[in-house]
């Protein structure tokens, strides 16, 4: 038998809220966080919107001595797994330090940080180039500055990935408590929005080029024009649950309780997408069956031949029209690396509430997608475990399950 890993903290830093409450209240008030890209001119660029964070003064959650050192996504990082340990009640100093790691995901690595440093070395010369490049445009630097910032030596690691890579995350580092370390951090932060960056993402062909912010993401809607890029994320707490109930902790948000990643075939095979699987998978590990769902947290590419075949994976696992569907990431847009783990958050909160977010914007879901996509305004419904779903480029797919568990710990299952 395994014990279970609980989410005992987690905090978001998303385009449309900064901190749990504050983005919670904005995806079931339908407030959007995209907008026309303010970071540098995107005029003669095809697409102009993005979920750009605007709100967020590094200055005033961190020391100076950081600042240098750090791009615009670590920034990001520390500041909200700072929040999630203030979330978890933990103080990391009174801990061992070799008992807590740290797991991330990123996609695009310190980009405005290293392509500003590029720029002085091609126009002034090497000697203007800052020490700091040597790490901080390396994928790895959440995961460090955020071990170094908390004292966290346990096992600890970084998974470079897309959209798939946040669930990873969280994945490994269920497992890594599983092993023994009492206390994880992990999630997906990502930023990416300079203008090398911004060139990377719409080379894809897949970013929507609307201009109206209201009509840029529609997931699942027969007119879906692409997906709108975004930057934040998600970081959690992980316990095990016999070392938060000797941490005195009373209260958890919810269970990982089934991770599974699979890989797509080739296109010429034959063989099916790999995300029903995925999903198929992680529900097995969980122990549950497809009925069990409450509602599914799709990917939601927002590019109909995409949307057609994730639809197709969800009607297929539990039948047409069977469980609620949403992406409420289309408030903020696709956060690659963070995309899975603010999923994972919302999710939560929707448990803890007994309410679905809606997929803003989507209003008309094509009939043979068979998907009960929640539209328009949220959903009041019994929330007890929900699935949420992830591709990344070139065929990651990542499930995940989280389900609710009791009050008190000393109530606590084991399976």
């Amino acid at each position: 038998m395994t014990t279970p890993v609980y989410v005992t903290g987690m905090s978001v830093a998303a385009p449309n809220g900064l901190g749990l409450e504050r983005f919670w209240d904005g995806l079931l008030a339908g407030r959007s966080g995209i907008a026309p890209l303010t970071r540098f001119d995107v005029q003669r660029f095809p697409a102009t919107l993005a979920g750009q964070i605007t709100d967020f003064e590094a200055r005033e959650h961190l020391p100076g001595r950081l600042l240098p050192q750090t791009d615009v996504s670590t920034r990001l990082a520390l500041v909200t797994a700072d929040w999630a340990l203030a979330d978890a009640k933990v103080d990391p100093s009174e801990l061992t330090d070799y008992d807590m790691g740290v797991v991330t995901s990123n996609a695009a690595g310190g980009f405005e940080f290293t392509h500003r440093e590029f720029q002085k070395l091609w126009s002034i010369g090497s000697q203007a180039v800052s020490v700091y490049e040597s790490f901080a445009w390396f994928y790895a630097v959440n995961t460090g500055q955020i071990s170094i910032r908390h004292g966290m030596r346990g096992p600890s690691s970084a998974l470079v990935a897309e959209q798939a890579g946040g669930l990873d995350a969280v994945g490994h580092a269920r497992r890594t408590v599983r092993r023994g370390t009492a206390l994880m951090v992990t999630g997906g932060v990502d930023s990416a929005f300079d203008p090398w960056g911004w060139v990377s993402q719409i080379a894809s062909g897949r970013v929507s080029r609307a201009v109206d912010p209201a009509r840029a993401y529609l997931p699942f809607d027969a007119s879906a024009c692409g997906y709108v890029p975004g930057e934040g994320g998600a970081v959690l707490v992980l316990e095990d649950a016999a070392a938060a109930r000797a941490r005195g902790v009373q209260r958890v948000h919810g269970e990982i309780a089934g991770y599974a990643s699979t890989f797509d075939p080739p296109a010429d095979s034959g063989r099916p997408p790999g995300l029903r699987r995925a999903a198929e998978m992680a529900l097995a590990d969980a122990g549950i069956q497809a009925g069990e769902v409450d509602v599914v947290f799709a990917d939601a590419l927002g590019v109909a031949a995409s949307d057609a075949a994730e639809a197709e994976a969800i009607r297929g696992l539990f039948g047409p029209n069977e469980v609620p569907v949403t992406a409420p990431k289309s408030l903020y847009g696709r956060l690659y690396s963070g995309g899975g783990p603010t999923d994972l958050v919302t999710a939560l909160l929707s448990i803890r509430d007994g309410v679905i977010p809606a997929t803003a914007g989507t209003a008309d879901v094509p009939a043979d997608y068979g998907i009960d996509l929640v539209c328009g305004t949220p959903r009041s419904a019994p929330v007890r475990t929900a699935l949420v779903l992830a591709r990344g480029l070139w065929g990651f797919n990542a499930a995940v399950v989280v389900r609710g568990v009791n009050d008190s710990l000393e109530k606590e299952t084991y399976r």
